[in-house]
Order: C-alpha cells, then structure tokens, then sequence
C-alpha cells in the first residue's frame, strides 16, 4: 500500500463507533491496532487514521464534541450521487445536502457537486466529485 504525503490522524471518542460510521460511508479499514484503539482507513485514495482520545495522547486543547471545529475535509468520490443516496438510507444527517457549488480557480469558474456531513465525534466531511 502506498502511503499518502500528509494523512490526518484524528483523535475521537469511540474508536469502534468511528469504524464503523466510515465504513457504512465505503471507507475500507486497511488495519488497526486495537491495544492502542487506532485505526487506519481508506477511500478513494483518500487516507484517515483515527486513535480513541486517552490522557497521554497528543492533543493541545480541551476534547469535546464536536472535534474539528474550523476545519473540513474535502473527499473526491467518483460516485457521489451514489453516497449521497447511501448516507439518506442510512439516516445520516446531512450538514448541507447535495448541491452544485461554483468556485473560482484562478480566472476559471469550476463547479462541484457536493454534499457535507459530520461524522460521530463531530468532524466536518465535505464529498465532492
């Protein structure tokens, strides 16, 4: 397996709830360790560790729902109606539904199709095509 350059390690509440939210999402668990409550998964090319929040782990501030604030993370599918309509079945609640979005690239208007939810521990994903 080929590691991405940079790869977000994201500290949360339940590891075993988290696996399970991103797999029901398509993510595929490519390994854990579960003596040290972390996870390792994978989308698309797309990569995520995740690790249970404990008291010697590495964060810098208080922990509290929701994880992440200020931040979101912008996940390429190839299939984006088809998650969209995966995450309605599964009741997931959506942060902003399915649009079609204009951003300007240097002097050029790109459009995006894009949906936002918050996973369990709160942190902000954005799928776009």
């Amino acid at each position: 397996m080929n590691f991405n350059k940079m790869i977000p390690e994201l500290s949360v509440f339940d590891i075993d709830q988290t696996i399970e939210f991103y797999k029901s999402l398509g993510f595929e668990l490519i390994y854990e360790r579960p003596e040290d409550r972390f996870a390792f998964l994978s989308f698309e090319g797309s990569q995520f560790m995740f690790e249970q929040l404990h008291s010697d782990g590495w964060n810098t501030g208080e922990m509290r729902y929701p994880l992440g604030q200020g931040i979101n993370f912008s996940i390429t599918t190839d299939e984006i109606d088809c998650l969209y309509a995966r995450c309605k079945e599964a009741q997931v609640a959506f942060y902003r539904d399915l649009m079609i979005t204009t951003y300007r690239v240097d002097q050029i208007n790109v459009e995006q199709k894009e949906f936002l939810i918050q996973d369990p521990n709160g942190y902000l994903l954005r799928f776009t095509n």
